[in-house]
């Protein structure tokens, strides 16, 4: 099964231009409110219209500006998860449910695939419940289980834990995943939370500014975000401005440091990226004098800010996490990183 998603729309003020393949599993697209994730949802799902450009679903045409082919919403065999779930607080959950099936005709044919997604979905005793009556991941489930009975091709989750508490999420993101996992199809997530994405996905596909920067399975974008939005959006504390010396080597002008790299150097380097959590007072590479500024305190960590002996005065400080059972007695004079941990980012 796979998706293919070649299209543009303009806003005015605003350009969508996304290209993309997905297959195999789930895939995310992350990137900040507004950047056209939900858009892409929307396009994909018939709900918009782009200006031009094409959409293929497991080699059948959703949508063609050359041939002009846009095939209806109802006819396109995609599920649509909405952020708030649009269950219809009138209706039971056996109602809510039945309405995925109201093209079907046979009611034996209807009851049958209800009971089976009740048991999937583990609903059994709550069909004669309303959304009010229901807790927020039995809400969840409800409204997938409206979207799976239609036996969709493909998935669109639009930010599926954005309406829940956060001490709910965790708990319901291994719920899903393991239903998605049985759903056995392609599914695409909206989210702008790295973690969820993280948990969630095969692959990421970043996007900013109505524009897809990469798409990479999702533990080589974390190693190799190559851009600055996407090491922003990865949660890299450290990012600033580097000039390439040569192929291992490059100057961040507002840290005062040469540093070296195990990764190559291209030519348009824009910036270096330092993951908090890389830094070792017993590293030997890129090691340098430092000067603590600030400590804070979380709940399983702790964060410690310094400054380069030579950092440039008005830059930002420099972020090093910990676990909190490792936070030295005594800070360190002087502080290291691998060469293999210095994040190149191009854009």
């Amino acid at each position: 099964m796979s998706l293919t998603v070649d299209i543009r729309k303009n806003f005015g003020s605003f350009l969508l231009d996304v290209s993309f393949t997905a297959e195999n599993g789930i895939t995310a697209l992350l990137g900040a409110s507004g950047c056209g994730k939900s858009m892409t949802l929307k396009c994909i799902a018939g709900i918009e219209k782009p200006d031009e450009g094409r959409i293929e679903l497991d080699g059948r045409v959703l949508f063609d500006s050359a041939s002009r082919i846009n095939l209806p919403p109802q006819l396109r065999r995609v599920g649509y998860l909405f952020q708030n779930y649009a269950l219809f607080p009138n209706m039971t959950v056996r109602q809510n449910i039945l309405c995925g099936l109201n093209r079907e005709k046979d009611r034996a044919v209807k009851e049958q695939r209800l009971q089976d997604m009740l048991r999937m979905m583990r609903l059994e005793g709550l069909e004669g419940r309303k959304p009010h009556q229901l807790s927020g991941g039995q809400q969840q489930r409800v409204a997938l289980a409206r979207i799976l009975v239609n036996d969709p091709q493909i998935l669109l989750l639009d930010e599926p834990f954005s309406a829940l508490d956060a001490h709910l999420r965790d708990s319901l993101k291994v719920e899903l995943r393991d239903l998605l996992e049985r759903f056995g199809r392609e599914v695409l997530l909206v989210t702008h939370d790295r973690n969820e994405a993280y948990n969630m996905s095969r692959e990421i596909a970043v996007m900013d500014a109505g524009r897809l920067l990469c798409c990479k399975p999702t533990k080589e974008l974390f190693a190799d975000p190559g851009s600055v939005q996407a090491a922003i959006l990865t949660g890299c504390k450290n990012i600033a401005a580097a000039v390439r010396v040569d192929e291992h080597r490059v100057d961040v002008p507002a840290w005062g440091v040469r540093l070296e790299t195990r990764q190559k150097v291209e030519e348009g380097l824009r910036a270096v990226g330092i993951r908090a959590h890389y830094f070792n007072p017993a590293a030997p590479q890129n090691r340098f004098p430092v000067r603590f500024t600030e400590e804070m305190e979380e709940p399983f960590e702790t964060i410690l800010q310094f400054r380069y002996a030579d950092q440039k005065e008005g830059s930002a400080p420099v972020w090093w996490r910990l676990p909190k059972d490792k936070r030295p007695a005594q800070f360190p004079a002087e502080l290291g990183i691998a060469p293999a941990n210095i994040l190149l980012l191009y854009e």
